[in-house]
């Protein structure tokens, strides 16, 4: 194995350790349980360092460890598809903020900031619809018998998954960008 595959591999493990351990921070607010998730940060970071395909392995890796330390034993996985559903593939595609690594990357070394800014916005943006859409299909297949009564399901996940989506995204977005300002090396790459 070369060096810098074994640098990303251990960068994947240190990114997904972290993700997870804050994971465990209550992140959860509000009677209709709106979900903070602030794993989204520490992921859009390494995407966008290191690009969609590291992105998507490690996210898969965090959905499988998520799923086992905290879906399962808190009583989150209805069944296995669900579960499949939930947590290795929606956590699988937050990875997918890595699609704008390249025009990131190529951004913040011309020193064209407000682009890179808008290409990091724009990854954090595909990546957390991705991830709550899939978490918007579970709701409405297999958590909508848990809307109040009256309330279609597809609404019932809607607000649910949608304020959860929103909430994660807008509050990524400030924390990358200050991030970005105060540590851009966390963004880039040492070959």
């Amino acid at each position: 194995m070369d060096n810098k595959r074994l640098r990303v591999l251990v960068e994947a493990a240190l990114i997904v350790a972290f993700t997870e351990a804050i994971n465990y921070i209550p992140h959860t607010f509000g009677v209709s349980s709106i979900e903070l998730q602030m794993g989204l940060i520490p992921m859009a970071v390494f995407a966008l360092r290191r690009g969609v395909g590291p992105g998507l392995a490690a996210g898969f890796v965090w959905g499988i460890l998520d799923m086992f330390l905290r879906g399962i034993p808190g009583g989150s996985v209805l069944n296995a598809v669900q579960g499949i559903l939930e947590y290795p593939i929606a956590f699988t595609v937050v990875g997918l903020c890595g699609l704008l690594a390249g025009q990131f990357q190529a951004d913040a070394r011309a020193g064209r900031t407000s682009h890179a800014a808008g290409a990091m916005v724009a990854g954090v943006i595909i990546a957390g619809c991705a991830k709550y859409f899939c978490h918007f299909v579970a709701g409405v297949i297999f958590w909508g018998s848990y809307a109040p009564k009256g309330q279609s399901p597809v609404l019932y996940s809607l607000i649910i998954n949608g304020g959860s989506a929103v909430v994660s995204i807008v509050f990524a977005v400030l924390v990358l960008i200050v991030l970005w300002r105060m540590a851009p090396r966390l963004f880039t790459a040492q070959e």
